[in-house]
């Protein structure tokens, strides 16, 4: 996936079109709306979205933990309107992540531990 360093912005928000929508809503620039923490902002994203779309993102996340860091590092500035790995200065107590990688690994634990997700691998 070495090309991901060549697409524009629109191109990879095509090409990660679910990570695309968490970075316009739980974990965009107005993530602190959704939770007292980055990690409940995490916690939020498949909670407020459905089955298929859940599926979607997993496939989408490992996809994504398959390409190097500085592919992670572009496709992340082109999704997301907040920047994990640096602690904010508010709101107070936010949290952050050692590295982008560990944050989307972050994400994608949430949604394979979703518990919708767990009854369909169980059906």
């Amino acid at each position: 996936m070495s090309r991901l360093l060549d697409l524009t912005d629109y191109e990879i928000r095509q090409t990660f079109d679910c990570l695309a929508g968490l970075g316009a809503s739980s974990l965009g620039e107005d993530a602190d709306m959704f939770g007292d923490t980055l990690e409940e902002a995490i916690q939020c994203g498949p909670r407020t979205h459905d089955l298929l779309f859940k599926l979607q993102t997993i496939a989408e996340l490992k996809t994504l933990l398959a390409c190097t860091d500085a592919e992670i590092d572009r496709v992340s500035k082109a999704l997301l309107g907040i920047i994990p790995t640096v602690e904010p200065e508010e709101p107070p107590n936010w949290g952050s992540f050692p590295s982008l990688r560990a944050f989307w690994s972050a994400v994608l634990h949430a949604f394979e531990h979703d518990p919708e997700v767990q009854a369909q691998g169980d059906a």
